[in-house]
């Protein structure tokens, strides 16, 4: 509309006056549409400028609305309608260079002239549609990458989760079990031995500092802001001595056993082998019944540590409410280092518990 401002106030004019302002008007108020409508915009001033050709009416600064249309539709459409497009303005290079050029070196240098200007028009469009579409995958991309970044931040938050309910369910059931065996025995023997009765509450008192620190180690790795250096190591293999004396200490008998030499193992097997020989001797003191007694045995072959726990319980016989999950939590810790755990009554009597855990970091 600027440009046509010149022409329109000049006293020279090659177009009358109300052709021009007919002209003007029909190609510049669609584009304010182009963006909502551009093919049919386009259309309609590709139409408007052939009908200005064909009536011979010269040229005039609005026409530059045609190479406008051309770029929006090469630069928001794909590829076959953007070569549309500029065939549809090559057509239109062609009848002006015809039409208004006199002579053939002038009709071959407008021809030329228009050319070069649709083209470079068109492969605007085409390089802005293409940058478009770049930054509209990195944008797809990076959204992409939040929502995997969220999905892994939350399945290590839930495997997390049920790391410390392992733990949690491992850490109470033993201790106290211990403490309830404990205390059903001081509560016969408070009367007849004091002294074994205040035994059995000093390793109450024992037992229960211990789970309690333990629950608060495993609990503080909830909280943020809590430093998670300070915590206490996890118990491993060479915890097992203190384990099997607190068992002992509770009236179960227990044998421990070890075979081979023990090899370089990582802090995770240890403490599944360590889970495992304490859930097995827990289910023990809460299922075996009285007078049972029970074998720990730690077999090194090869990449391999084999533990097996038994007694000479109940067995089969004992009573089950279907609520544990000491056997699933066995068996989860031993297949996350490829491993496996066996556990059902023996042939006779009693209850057995085989694991078998890869020692080497290749399995």
């Amino acid at each position: 509309m600027l440009l046509s401002l010149p022409q329109w106030l000049g006293d020279a004019h090659l177009v009358p006056r109300v052709a021009f302002l007919a002209l003007t008007v029909g190609l510049i108020a669609p584009l304010v549409l182009r963006r909502t409508f551009p093919r049919t915009v386009f259309a309609v001033v590709a139409l408007i400028c052939c009908v200005q050709c064909i009536a011979g009416i010269a040229p005039i600064p609005a026409n530059m609305s045609v190479l406008m249309g051309l770029y929006t539709v090469a630069a928001g459409f794909p590829f076959r309608w953007g070569l549309a497009a500029a065939l549809t303005a090559e057509l239109g290079a062609v009848m002006a260079a015809f039409r208004y050029a006199s002579g053939l070196d002038d009709q071959r240098s407008t021809l030329l002239m228009l050319s070069v200007l649709v083209a470079g028009v068109w492969i605007l469009g085409l390089h802005i549609r293409t940058r478009r579409a770049y930054l509209s995958s990195l944008e797809e991309r990076a959204a992409r990458l939040e929502q995997e970044r969220d999905a892994e931040v939350k399945m290590a938050m839930a495997a997390e989760r049920a790391r410390i309910a392992r733990e949690l369910h491992d850490v109470v059931a033993h201790n106290v079990s211990v403490i309830v065996v404990q205390a059903d025995g001081a509560s016969f023997a408070i009367d007849t031995d004091v002294a074994r009765a205040r035994k059995a509450l000093e390793t109450i008192s024992h037992t229960g500092r211990h789970a309690l620190a333990e629950m608060r180690r495993l609990l503080g790795v909830l909280r943020e802001s809590d430093d998670a250096g300070a915590y206490a190591p996890q118990p491993g293999v060479a915890e097992l001595d203190d384990l099997v004396e607190q068992v002992r200490s509770s009236g179960l008998p227990v044998t421990y056993e070890v075979a081979g030499s023990p090899p370089e193992m990582s802090e995770g097997r240890q403490l599944t082998v360590f889970r495992i020989v304490q859930e097995a001797l827990t289910n023990t003191l809460k299922h075996g019944g009285p007078r049972v007694a029970a074998t720990v045995r730690l077999r090194y072959a090869g990449d391999a540590v084999e533990v097996r726990v038994h007694d000479d319980g109940r067995g089969a016989a004992a009573a089950d409410d279907g609520r544990g999950h000491g056997l699933v939590g066995m068996r989860e810790r031993a297949a996350v280092y490829g491993g496996s755990v066996r556990a059902a009554p023996r042939p006779g009597g009693g209850f057995e518990v085989v694991a078998r855990i890869p020692t080497g970091e290749a399995a």
